[in-house]
């Protein structure tokens, strides 16, 4: 087990998506697409005249490059959300944001693209008799992280996320995937982090040479991703493994395509 220090909540990697979308949302319905080809129109009464087509509002996305400073401008405005405006002050953060999701599919640590998220509070261990233990309060780091995203709606997560996959895909085709959709390298993203258990109780902890490592050999053998959501606790990995179910169900996954966290009683 690498080091505790700051260690970033996995949760945060799909708010900082979602919370960018929220915001979004209410200032436009859709990016400009090409113009569909004419349809045939049933012939109507003699004389009858036609009802003018339904004129659809849309707004450009702007560039990749210029993206930041957009998203910006609306995030603050978020009053659900006071902690977005602070985390959006970095720069290019669609490309920290895809970068950390294709990370996560691959069971990496997302950390190199996401230390802005970082909790302030430092991570502590406790001694427990004769046992060092993870101190069951360094969880409560991640639990505005936790309850942020709890109390997202999946299906208007999806929409929004579909708003905005222009941005990411082009993103995604940067780090080298020009054929690939990055909606599938979501879904991986999801489906790894669903995989990591919920451990109720104690996690024991062992001193290496520079840093701690579990001792049971299940957990350390964990991917680096999900041990980075195994220690943001109980309570606040089963909400938001909870809300992942939820938004892959809307992506158009099948439930039974999903792991199924498991709780774990130590």
């Amino acid at each position: 087990m690498r080091s505790y220090g700051r260690i970033i909540g996995i949760g945060v990697l799909v708010i900082a998506i979602i919370g960018i979308g929220a915001g979004l949302y209410y200032f436009f319905y859709k990016r400009p697409a090409e113009a569909p080809l004419p349809t045939a129109q049933p012939a109507g009464e003699p004389g009858e005249k036609a009802l003018p087509a339904k004129e659809i509002p849309f707004i450009t996305l702007p560039s990749l490059n210029q993206s930041d400073e957009w998203l910006r401008k609306r995030a603050k405005d978020l009053a659900n959300y006071p902690k977005l405006a602070e985390w959006l002050k970095v720069n290019d953060l669609i490309r920290r944001i895809t970068a950390a999701v294709d990370n996560i599919a691959e069971g990496v640590s997302p950390r190199a693209h996401l230390g802005f998220l970082a909790p302030q509070k430092a991570f502590r261990m406790v001694k427990k008799g004769e046992n060092l233990i993870i101190n069951p309060q360094s969880y409560h780091r991640y639990d505005r992280v936790a309850d942020v995203f709890a109390s997202l709606d999946a299906a208007g997560v999806v929409r929004i996320f579909q708003e905005l996959k222009p941005l990411f895909q082009e993103a995604y085709r940067e780090l080298g995937y020009p054929h690939q959709d990055f909606q599938e390298t979501l879904i991986r993203a999801i489906k790894e982090l669903l995989g990591t258990p919920i451990v109720e109780g104690d996690i024991a902890l062992k001193e290496g040479v520079i840093s701690y490592f579990m001792v049971d050999e299940d957990l350390e053998g964990l991917s680096d991703a999900q041990k980075h959501l195994l220690r943001m606790g109980p309570q606040n990995t089963r909400k938001i493994q909870n809300k992942l179910q939820e938004i892959a169900v809307a992506l158009g996954v099948p439930e039974n395509q999903l792991p199924n966290p498991q709780s774990r009683a130590k």
